[in-house]
């Protein structure tokens, strides 16, 4: 079936804005800015940028009152039948509390991530929340597993393994600074166990993401809340938490590798004020952020009321090959040619996770599994056919002639 319009449109929005949230968030993360000590440093703040998020999330709470009165107003139903507004507005807003605080959490423990890693592999490892996701259905949906979807969690581990291999043995030499245009390519200081650490937190991350869903699939999906709403619901939630809790992260003393910042804290997000208007470039890649999540998460719940799950996935694996090639084209990340091993589980390990992915949800692959073996048995079976109806037609001929003479 065609994709109409709108359809179309809401998955151009998915991948454009999902790939800006990553990548403006990752440039935040490599610009420099003079911090509370006069010192310039990087701007590491993981959890005031997951707080910056929730704030674009709680804008479509703010659309959706708007939009809702405004066709309120005209008296004409259209509140019922607008695509953004339309759904059940009878519901307990606290039902999406548990999934927002699970998004809280896995947000915050991948954005501590993204800092010790590469951003296309911070999207690509992010595809571990199937072997948790189909784990989690098990245990608490009482689902059970074809061989096709354990099929699809085999190849996203083998995956997930080469594309963490592949950080690994990716030399620290090949990160470098070429350019200073708009700080794009300062220098990404990763060592190997900062890249072992960040892509282990995002992977840990995955587990509290598939709980998330799990719970979304169970307590939300059947109550046919406005996506609009159900987003801004979710950022109201975060926010508000997340914003309480930076006043004891403030205080909360922790190893320099894990702070970044001048007092050695959890988060400091005067310091983070700071640096911002140190640095003007930072406040462009937040408002980025903000802006981008808020249009993402929309389009990605509408594309799962719209289409499916299934198409939001796949749509998903095409902004990771946007993020791994905006990387290579700022020089985030090397191709290494030379390092032919190192390339070649990156690639390998990507394919793995989009066929994993494909696997598991049923999308492309059996099909295409199914339409390559019909091809195969086409042409004896073609042959066959024919001969049969040539001899068929052979003994025919009589029968037919001498019909014909007696009823004439």
């Amino acid at each position: 079936m065609a994709w109409t319009t709108y359809q179309g449109l809401l998955a151009i929005v998915l991948v454009i804005t999902g790939s800006i949230n990553t990548l403006s968030t990752k440039w935040a993360d490599r610009m420099t800015a003079v911090g509370i000590d006069k010192t310039e440093r990087n701007f590491k703040h993981p959890f005031f940028q997951a707080c910056t998020m929730f704030l674009g999330e709680l804008f479509c709470l703010l659309v959706f009152k708007g939009l809702y009165f405004h066709y309120w107003r005209k008296h004409d139903g259209s509140h019922d039948e607008n695509k953004l507004v339309k759904g059940s507005r009878s519901f307990n807003p606290f039902v999406l509390l548990p999934p927002a605080m699970c998004d809280m959490i896995a947000t915050s423990v991948m954005y501590i991530g993204l800092n010790f890693t590469y951003a296309s592999s911070f999207q690509m490892l992010r595809g571990a929340v199937i072997v948790f996701v189909g784990i989690f259905s098990m245990l608490f949906l009482g689902r059970k597993l074809v061989a096709r979807e354990w099929c699809g969690i085999v190849f996203v581990i083998f995956g997930l393994g080469l594309v963490g291999l592949s950080d690994i043995l990716i030399p620290k030499s090949s990160v470098h600074d070429s350019s200073k245009l708009l700080n794009l390519n300062a220098p990404d200081e990763h060592t190997t166990n900062d890249i072992i650490l960040g892509d282990l937190l995002i992977i840990g991350a995955q587990v509290v993401a598939a709980t998330q869903m799990v719970l979304e699939e169970k307590f939300v999906s059947g109550l046919d809340i406005p996506p609009l709403q159900a987003v801004g619901w979710e950022g109201l939630f975060g926010f508000t938490t997340l914003g309480l809790l930076l006043i004891p992260f403030y205080y909360i003393h922790v190893p320099e590798s894990f702070s970044g910042n001048s007092r050695s804290v959890l988060e400091d997000a005067l310091e983070a004020f700071v640096q911002m208007g140190n640095n003007n470039l930072i406040i462009l890649a937040i408002v980025g952020t903000v802006v981008s999540i808020a249009f993402f998460n929309f389009a990605g719940i509408s594309v799962t009321k719209e289409m499916s799950a299934t198409t939001r996935m796949v749509l998903d694996s095409v902004r990771t090959l946007f993020i791994w090639i905006f990387s290579l084209a700022l020089e985030w990340q090397k191709f290494h040619w030379l390092q032919v091993k190192t390339s070649y589980f990156l690639v390998i390990g990507f394919v793995l996770l989009i066929l994993g992915m494909a696997l598991y949800n049923n999308v492309f692959v059996m099909q295409a599994i199914h339409k390559l073996m019909n091809c195969c048995r086409r042409p004896s079976a073609a042959g066959t056919e024919s001969l049969i109806g040539n001899l068929s037609n052979a003994s025919e001929v009589p029968n037919t002639a001498g019909t014909s003479s007696i009823y004439e």
